[in-house]
């Protein structure tokens, strides 16, 4: 089977600067540490990172090493950003931090911005440019500049960040998404009084949780997600999420009391445009199997209903590989390798590891090419995103 290239992004080892080793590598506000790290992640030697930064192989040497240092905020803020890094990183003051006001409305926008890229399957854009944000927003609240547009910000860019990241990680390095996330609900709760922007963060760390299989929290997070929406548009983008979860952990009760009160909602025309019908065909099918319902989800695989609105494209993997393994239980292993076969292929363009790693599993041993041309995929991807 020909695959398709992967899409080409310069930001598909930003996610690196997310994880606690990181942290502590910009914690320490060295240089040398930070080129050496940013080395590692990117896989550069001294003489290609030189050219990136405009300096020769021993300079870069002497500056990991500590021999020379960059003392005026000129350079420093160069390298600052042909790294990425917020100037902040390398005690330079960003221009952009001094008017708090330019700084909210460019915070808003890039939150904004990144979530229309993470929905139109570019999330690694997306963690490119929140991770960025985070860290200056952090820095700023550490300094003592705790405003509530401030915290809030931060709230709406850390969850967006490790939604992102949900995205782009695979199975065994989701926890770093769900830390991100976590993280969120910290600002949150520090602003105390605004239910829905709590409710709405419980809801993707919930999900978040799921993904890294944390189910019992995941469920716990989502159920307190439910009870203090505020709206019903609110609680209504809560309950497929807490679908899945319920059926990830094997709790039938739940999953049919969750789906049972979704229909409801469909039942009603004023609240049909809460949900997303395709969405929801994927989290009833991928529950009945999790809840030990194939024959059901057997009889319902058909009935897919039809694309009226645009989903995004990560929606659409999710999907095929629910459906494919619908099919494998039903004995249409044809139709299962046709769907896991355009899985994969859109897998690999929008850059999703943990996708490919459900077709992995949905393929076993039944479907061994098609295995085989998941696992290559996957190798490819994790050696890109190895430091």
């Amino acid at each position: 089977m020909a695959l398709p290239a992967p899409r080409p992004s310069a930001h598909h080892v930003v996610w690196h600067w997310a994880t606690p080793q990181a942290e502590a590598v910009l914690a320490t506000r060295d240089l040398g540490t930070i080129l050496r790290f940013h080395r590692a992640v990117h896989r550069l030697n001294q003489t290609q990172l030189g050219e990136a930064l405009g300096y020769d192989k021993t300079y870069v040497s002497a500056l990991e090493l500590g021999k020379r240092s960059l003392d005026d905020v000129i350079s420093r803020r160069r390298v600052a950003e042909s790294l990425g890094l917020p100037p902040h990183v390398l005690g330079v003051t960003d221009i952009a931090d001094t008017d708090h006001r330019a700084m909210l409305q460019f915070g808003a926008s890039t939150v904004r911005l990144a979530e229309i890229a993470r929905q139109s399957g570019h999330a690694s854009e997306a963690v490119a440019e929140l991770w960025p944000l985070v860290a200056r927003l952090e820095a700023r609240v550490e300094d003592g500049h705790s405003e509530r547009d401030v915290v809030r910000l931060l709230a709406h860019a850390r969850v967006g960040l490790g939604v992102a990241l949900g995205n782009v990680l695979p199975e065994e390095r989701l926890a770093t998404a769900a830390r991100w996330t976590a993280r969120s609900l910290e600002a949150a709760r520090h602003l105390g009084d605004d239910s829905a922007l709590l409710a709405g963060i419980l809801r993707m760390h919930g999900n978040e949780l799921r993904k890294a299989r944390i189910h019992g929290a995941a469920v716990e997070r989502l159920r307190h997600a439910a009870a203090i929406a505020p709206t019903i548009d609110d609680r209504a983008a809560v309950l497929p999420l807490l679908a899945r979860a319920a059926g990830a952990l094997g709790d039938h009760e739940l999953f049919d009391a969750v789906m049972r009160e979704t229909d409801q909602l469909l039942d009603t025309e004023a609240h049909t445009s809460l949900f997303n019908p395709y969405a929801l065909h994927e989290i009833r099918l991928r529950g009945l199997l999790a809840t030990g319902r194939a024959p059901t989800a057997i009889k319902l695989v058909e009935n897919r209903p039809t694309l009226t609105t645009t989903v995004a494209p990560q929606w659409r993997v999710i999907e095929l590989v629910t459906v494919a393994q619908v099919r494998l239980l039903g004995g249409d292993a044809t139709g299962a390798a046709e769907a896991l076969d355009v899985a994969v292929g859109e897998a690999v363009m929008q850059r999703l590891p943990h996708q490919l790693q459900r077709v992995v599993r949905a393929a076993g041993q039944r479907l061994p090419d098609t295995r085989a041309a998941a696992s290559e995929a996957l190798d490819r991807m994790r050696q890109e995103m190895a430091a």
